[in-house]
């Protein structure tokens, strides 16, 4: 379930830490459902819609979590998906505040 890490909030990422392992990493995806992981360095998500106004909304959504949550992911969309990437750039690597992203975005998508 989602709720739980989606109740945590995003710390500032300040570098100097290690990136998640692969094993960590895979513990948190359970708690992200839909997300994909990308050479233990990268979470993936592709959403779809039934149109543009319906994906623009969408990311519209994640645009204003990332700045409330000052983690900002990656955002592909276009008419009828949007592609949401997550790593913390300053460890090229994952961090909890990805995960936490993600199970956030998962509430904004409903899923």
């Amino acid at each position: 379930m989602t709720d739980g890490i989606a109740q945590k909030t995003c710390t500032p990422c300040r570098g100097g830490v290690a990136p998640l392992t692969q094993e960590a990493a895979e513990g948190y995806l359970s708690q992200t459902p839909g997300w994909e992981l990308e050479e233990g360095r990268l979470l993936r998500r592709k959403f779809k819609f039934a149109d543009f106004r319906q994906s623009l909304s969408f990311v519209d959504k994640v645009v204003r979590l990332a700045e409330e949550e000052r983690h900002h992911p990656d955002i592909c969309f276009g008419w009828g998906y949007a592609a949401v990437s997550l790593q913390t750039h300053k460890i090229k690597g994952l961090h909890e505040n990805d995960f936490i992203m993600a199970a956030k975005v998962n509430l904004i998508a409903g899923s």
